[in-house]
């Protein structure tokens, strides 16, 4: 009765899930962003609907064919839509953005395209048909062989499980969110006692705990970790930073700096070794001059271009900055601090401040480029 109570939940909250993010998706999609993690959103999505989707086929087969879920038919499917789910989020991964190093697993998949990928997955689904077909023609119904077809999946769903902790943890230390290693470590965690009740029959686990007690706690963890899992990656969805830089002109603009201070220390190299020589330090002036101008004119085509919202986050910043908290300011404001944080941070990137003192940076800019006009709110 259990069993079938948490295939209703997963169906139905795994399903509304994935439509609510193929939307967010589809929207994305339509702005022609071709982010990294935009095609994350959509596989995460699909991962998701292969949980929802595996629950919907197994109430289908228990309510209507009158299937056991013993039987090796609902089992398999079981370890299919798993497997299904494992590669999905294997590919949703890589668009979990930090700057660490990547977990090796991911390194690996990144090695390979989405289509190598489905390949090397459909030689193991192969494998799982063959396990299938041995099962169904010997006809054999015990929960000790039908269980050992889980022996496929569970190293698979452990060594995602794991890189997934990995990369969670890296993305929100990245972020400031250290908070979020015990939630990703819960995470972790029920997958592995989930793994684990799926290989262990009722039968086997008598002599150590109740049966009732063993399939509770089984539902439980399996429900929990889906749960959880939708929550954090909904966290990152929400996090995920969809920016589109210059980086042509940024690039050339920094290679021109580079060059400004070679011929700068030539220059000065010349003065001193070769006075006599007017006619080359001219030249080499005249060369100065007409990088200067080059400059100038980078300087220009990169100006520094904020948005409306971003104006106003300065100019309450130039007004309350030096009294107020980046928190206060941010209640005063009516938006939450994570959001106020990402205004920050896109700022700093836009004007390319770095290091301490990023704060006072920042309000001394809002003052010296009158941007306190935009501001919304007042110094008490």
């Amino acid at each position: 009765m259990l069993i079938h109570i948490s295939n209703y939940i997963t169906a139905i909250v795994c399903l509304i899930t994935f439509f609510v993010i193929q939307r967010i998706y589809r929207k994305e999609k339509s702005k022609s962003v071709t982010s990294n993690a935009v095609e994350g959103i959509k596989w995460f999505a699909l991962a998701i609907f292969s949980w929802g989707l595996g629950a919907f086929l197994n109430i289908i087969l228990h309510e209507i064919f009158q299937l056991e879920q013993s039987n090796s038919i609902i089992i398999s499917l079981g370890v299919f839509f798993s497997l299904l789910n494992s590669l999905f989020i294997l590919l949703s991964i890589p668009s979990i953005q930090h700057n660490e190093k990547r977990n090796i697993v991911i390194r690996i998949i990144e090695r390979f395209t989405n289509k190598e990928v489905f390949v090397i997955f459909g030689g193991v689904l192969i494998m799982i048909a063959s396990v299938f077909l041995i099962s169904f023609y010997t006809n054999t119904q015990s929960n000790s062989s039908n269980n050992v077809i889980w022996l496929i999946d569970i190293p698979i769903s452990i060594v995602v499980a794991f890189a997934l902790l990995q990369e969670l943890n890296k993305a929100f230390k990245n972020r400031g969110m250290r908070f979020m290693v015990l939630p990703t470590l819960a995470l972790f965690l029920l997958i592995i006692v989930a793994v684990t009740h799926r290989i262990f029959s009722e039968e086997s686990m008598s002599n150590w705990i109740d049966n009732t007690t063993w399939n509770i706690l089984g539902i439980v963890t399996s429900i929990s970790f889906k749960f959880l899992f939708i929550l954090l990656f909904t966290i990152l969805l929400y996090s995920w930073k969809l920016l589109a830089e210059k980086e042509e002109k940024q690039t050339e603009l920094q290679n021109t700096k580079l060059l400004q201070e070679d011929l700068i220390l030539e220059n000065e190299k010349l003065q001193i070794a070769n006075e006599s020589h007017l006619s080359t330090i001219k030249s080499l002036k005249s060369e100065i001059l007409a990088e200067k101008k080059k400059f100038k004119e980078l300087q220009l085509a990169s100006k520094v271009e904020l948005s409306d919202r971003q104006k106003e986050v300065l100019g309450n910043l130039g007004i309350c900055g030096e009294k107020k908290s980046y928190t206060e300011i941010a209640e005063a404001m009516n938006i939450s601090v994570d959001g106020f944080q990402t205004h920050i941070y896109q700022i700093k990137k836009v004007l390319n401040i770095s290091g301490t003192g990023g704060k006072e940076q920042l309000i001394a800019y809002a003052k010296d480029h009158e941007l306190l006009d935009f501001a919304t709110i007042q110094h008490d």
